[in-house]
This record gives structure tokens, C-alpha cells and sequence, in this order.
């Protein structure tokens, strides 16, 4: 109730921003935006950017006046978008901070195609997902087992990867790693080909949710493994899933981090602010594709750092504080 009140309220603020505003009204042919034409970056399917990258794609072609629906991409995750952007595959991406944070490193300075924040959305949360009947309780537990740690070109895969260094265990040596995206983490689990997968997703991501109807599961608690992942990553936040989600009895902790809507430094101003816009003014419809777009917040949305956001959305966020 509190998040689809605080959307309403949203909704108020935004119908006055005036020009941007009325870019809604305008028919297709009188819209500033007629003839563009995007792609977007989101994930695997049974994941949640696929399914707000869908509800945006339907936001963006209404409110915009779009000539055509953008195009929505099913990728492996954060590290591919990312190099989508990179080479002018996609034009707006999903990613994690982590993996932003390492793409902005590598871009060279004037970059056009250097990314850029339109906004920050909802928090990912890291899923170590075990079948409830599993003697798995913790990391160290799952020496020995067969483990998927996220598909190659993914951010679940970078924070798996940083995990388990942290804590003091090795693919190689300690357990026999296989890299597989969500979709296809779900069904070897649910087959008995893996006795446990990686996932960083909004909550709830409709892929676990499903499998945990047919499938009872647990997250692993890694409460006792923030510390030390956050003295060496910082990037990282501590969380709690709640009791209940997925089926599980009682409050999990686990980590935190945060996703970004992303374009290339090279996007017009007026371009990449009516995204924005249209992302808040439609936040009802994505709230409808996941819950996890309830936690988009106005005033959190600024919080992209370490990467700038696009001089276009400053703009938008400028406008609607000085409103």
C-alpha cells in the first residue's frame, strides 16, 4: 500500500513538469521522437530487467510516440549489455553498479559511446539458491556440489566470482562449477543436474518464483560473509529478504546492489530526459511486469555514482526538485 501511494504522488509531481510533461499528448506525428528507434539491453527472460525492459519498451512507444515498439533484447546479463552499448548495439541497458563501475573505467576519456545514467531503479538482491531439502546452510557447505555461478557475460556471474574469493572458496578446487544463465539455472536445478545456483535479481524474479512452486527452495544466509565482502568491495550493501518470499520460513540476509538504467554519453539531452520521465510516469505498468519497480523512487534515483548521469537526466531531476 505505502509504494502504490508513494506512486501516486509520483504521478501528481510529474503531470506538472509542463513541456516535457505534454510530450504525451502528442500524436505520433508531432512528437520531437517520431522516427526513433531503440533497443534495449535487459536479460534473460525469466529474469527481472527482461520483464520491466518489456513494460518500458510498451511506456517509451506510448508516451514518446515512438513510430516503433524498442526492441527488447534477452542478453546473459549486465557484463553483454554493457558491451552492447559499447559497440552501438543498444541504445539504453540494464546493469548491475559492480559492472558499470568497471565499464566506466574502461571507456577512454570523450568516449561517445561511454555510458551514462539515466536512473537508478531497484536493488538486485543476491539469490544462493538450494531445493529446501538440501543439507546446504551456508557457503562452505557447498564444497563438493554442483554449482551454477551465472551465465559468462553476466553481473550475477561478477559477484559470484567475488563471493567466493572472499570467503576462501575456488571453482577450481572446492566444488564443480557450471555457468548457466537463470532460465537455464532453474531447470537444471529442478532436474537434479545442480544442487544449487547463483542469481542476482529484484525481488521476487518470476523464474525463482515459479520454480519454487513446484520445487520447494532456500537462500543461503550470508550473514556471515558481508563484512568481509564489503571491506573489499564496498559497492556492495547488506539486505534481507523476507520471510515468506519464495516460501521461505524466516528472513534471510544477503547482499545488496544496485541496478541502473543506462544509455551512451552520445544521446541528445531532450532525448534520454523523456525517457526518464516516461519511466516514472509509467511506473504503475512496470510495477505490474515485477514488484521490484515499487522501489523505484524519485529520490533515490540520483544515487548512480560512480557513474554520471546523462546531462539530459540531470535535467529531469532538477526540474522536478525545483517543482
Amino acid at each position: 500500500m505505502e509504494g502504490g501511494a508513494a506512486a501516486v504522488d509520483r504521478r501528481a509531481v510529474l503531470r506538472g513538469l509542463g513541456a516535457l510533461g505534454a510530450l504525451a499528448l502528442l500524436p505520433a506525428c508531432s512528437s520531437p521522437f517520431a522516427g526513433t528507434r531503440l533497443t534495449i539491453a535487459a536479460g534473460g527472460t525469466e529474469g527481472v530487467y527482461f520483464n520491466l525492459g518489456q513494460a518500458l519498451a510498451e511506456a517509451w512507444q506510448q508516451e514518446l510516440g515512438l513510430t516503433g515498439r524498442p526492441e527488447v533484447l534477452a542478453t546473459a546479463g549486465s557484463v553483454d549489455n554493457l558491451a552492447r552499448l559499447a559497440s552501438g548495439a543498444a541504445d539504453v541497458v540494464f546493469s548491475q553498479v559492480d559492472t558499470a563501475a568497471d565499464q566506466l573505467e574502461r571507456s577512454a576519456p570523450g568516449d561517445p559511446r561511454a555510458p551514462r545514467a539515466l536512473t537508478r531503479i531497484y536493488d538486485d538482491v543476491l539469490h544462493v539458491v538450494v531445493p529446501a531439502a538440501s543439507p546446504v546452510t551456508s557457503l562452505t557447505g557447498l564444497r563438493g556440489a554442483r554449482v551454477s555461478v551465472g551465465a559468462p557475460d553476466s553481473g550475477v556471474f561478477v559477484i559470484a566470482q567475488r563471493l567466493l574469493e572472499v570467503v576462501g572458496l575456488s571453482p577450481e578446487r572446492d566444488f564443480q562449477a557450471v555457468q548457466l544463465g537463470i532460465n537455464d539455472s532453474i531447470d537444471a536445478l529442478a532436474d537434479g543436474r545442480i544442487d544449487a545456483f547463483f542469481w542476482s535479481g529484484g525481488l521476487p524474479t518470476r523464474g525463482v518464483s515459479a520454480l519454487s512452486e513446484t520445487l520447494p527452495i532456500r537462500l543461503l544466509n550470508l550473514e556471515d560473509a558481508i563484512q568481509a565482502v564489503r571491506d573489499v568491495y564496498p559497492v556492495y550493501a547488506a539486505g534481507t529478504v523476507p520471510a515468506a518470499t519464495y516460501g521461505i520460513p524466516e528472513p534471510v540476509t544477503s547482499l545488496l546492489v544496485r541496478n541502473f538504467l543506462l544509455v551512451p554519453a552520445e544521446m541528445s539531452d531532450d532525448l534520454a530526459g523523456a525517457l526518464v520521465r516516461a519511466l516514472f510516469e509509467a511506473q504503475p505498468q512496470l510495477a505490474a511486469a515485477s514488484p521490484a519497480a515499487l522501489t523505484i523512487d524519485l529520490r533515490a534515483a540520483i544515487g548512480t555514482q560512480p557513474v554520471p548521469l546523462h546531462p539530459g537526466a540531470e535535467r529531469f531531476f532538477r526540474v522536478e526538485k525545483a517543482s
